[in-house]
């Protein structure tokens, strides 16, 4: 399978760069329906007999395999290339709905687990590294940029998948139009197989269509010499090995850890979580099914704006003080959110997509801040090992979440005060990464590499 192999991407001389974001915008936009679950999340519990927290396990599964499939593989993607990267994502992530959809047609929640969770979560994560690394090397005059496209996609896949979802699970259940509707388990398994094919056929397209600088390439009047620094921004490098060594390695991973718990415990629930919110003393809410597919996508836009607007800002005020907006900001918003959220439709929802914003703006920064702390030799190794905290986070959120509202009652009757005690639970967790965040100093010259080996490596230094 030559053809997948990185001298077979190599671009030609003239070729414009411009032409990358749309290739890894076709593998993230489609693994991003990960953040879309909540909407068939409800169809499931009915399905199975299950509860939420059972239910949650299969999100949870995909996030851990997403972290640990990009640190263990993220040395394979770096030498192989992103066409065999994204190559390979398609193939687990397509299985993964497959294996799903078995299950849920045969009413076994492990297969849903083995195949969505399992087999779908490690095409997840190399499906996340695989264009990252790519799209820095062809924009090291705009890094924050770079690292907004490349994992803007990510937060928006819930924007295509949420409504197309809602319309396919109308579309496969005779009953959608029955008044208090849940759709069927065998609409989600068709949904399930509807997926597969669809998100198969755009990711080989970015696979195909995905192109590598040539060795030695930079953009037209780029002088690396002229790039801002600042104090967090080294000139010398660590290798991956020695970063694990270092508090700031692990100071991050709280920070990261503490900024994606809170955003999950949003997202994971989106959908039902917005119809508890205004559900009304009689047991029905005042939002229906279908605007709460729409508040997803809205949450999912929010994600993306995140990502994209929040990591090129941080070029501008530097990673440390942009975290301190994410984690600062942040525990307000959810204290707001808790106590007052159920006011009004339009503050609940004006205080999630904020808050989301800045859970998409703490993925796509984090590179860059991995890349000012350790510099950039074996910094794609660094990123995949940091993204095991987003592994912790996947099982923490869910559980904390569903968690309490299992002990709250059943769904169909929880209300705003049933979220309050998971909400805060955020709050707190966003003031230890707020904390940690602001312990992050330089790195100690002692874990540096010899300059002469780490340049033979090294991308030209990044903003500050």
């Amino acid at each position: 399978m030559g053809w997948l192999d990185r001298e077979r991407t190599i671009a030609p001389p003239g070729f414009n760069r411009w032409l990358v974001p749309p290739a890894a915008l076709a593998v993230h936009l489609c693994i991003g329906q990960a953040y879309a679950t909540s909407v068939y999340k409800t169809a499931l519990v009915k399905h199975f007999d299950a509860s939420l927290t059972e239910i949650g396990v299969i999100f949870s599964i995909a996030i851990v395999m997403l972290g640990l499939s990009a640190a263990v593989m993220g040395t394979w993607v770096d030498t192989n290339g992103p066409r065999k990267a994204m190559f390979t994502s398609a193939l687990f992530w397509a299985s993964g709905f497959l294996i799903g959809s078995l299950g849920i047609f045969t009413s076994q929640l492990w297969l849903v687990y083995l195949g969505y969770g399992f087999i779908g979560g490690i095409g997840l994560g190399i499906g996340y590294i695989s264009p990252v690394s790519t799209l820095i090397k062809w924009f090291p005059d705009r890094p924050g940029l770079a690292t907004g496209m490349a994992i803007m996609g990510f937060g928006g896949g819930a924007l295509i998948a949420s409504p197309v979802s809602t319309a396919l699970l109308k579309m496969y259940d005779p009953n959608s139009g029955v008044k208090g509707w849940v759709a069927s388990g065998d609409s989600v398994g068709k949904l399930f197989l509807t997926l597969a094919v669809i998100y198969l056929a755009y990711m080989m397209f970015g696979a195909f269509t995905i192109k590598v600088p040539a060795d030695g390439w930079k953009p037209a009047g780029f002088d690396p010499s002229k790039v801002k620094k600042s104090v967090l921004v080294t000139t010398d490098n660590v290798s991956a090995k020695n970063a694990i060594k270092t508090k700031q390695f692990w100071l991050v991973w709280i920070v990261l850890f503490c900024n994606v718990t809170a955003g999950i415990g949003i997202l994971e629930q989106a959908a039902p979580m917005i119809q508890d919110f205004f559900r009304q003393s009689d047991g029905v809410s005042l939002v229906s099914a279908a605007v709460a597919a729409g508040f997803v996508g809205l949450l999912s836009i929010g994600n993306m704006a995140g990502r994209f607007v929040w990591s090129s800002t941080s070029d501008i005020t530097g990673r440390k003080r942009i975290y301190m907006v994410y984690l600062g900001v942040g525990a307000v918003l959810y204290t707001v959110l808790a106590l007052a959220g159920s006011t009004t439709t339009a503050l609940y929802v004006l205080l999630a997509f904020v808050i989301i914003s800045f859970y998409g703006g703490g993925f796509a920064t984090v590179p860059a801040y991995l890349r000012d702390l350790f510099g950039t030799f074996q910094v794609g190794a660094i990123h995949g090992r940091l993204l095991t905290a987003w592994s912790a986070a996947g099982i923490a959120g869910p559980l904390i979440v569903n968690a309490f509202l299992d002990a709250q009652g059943k769904p169909g009757q929880l209300t705003a005060v049933s979220y309050q005690p998971a909400l805060l639970t955020m709050v707190g967790l966003l003031i230890v990464g707020f904390i940690a965040n602001l312990m992050i100093k330089p790195v100690d010259a002692r874990f540096h590499q010899p300059r002469q080996e780490a340049t033979r490596s090294a991308e030209p230094a990044m903003e500050a």
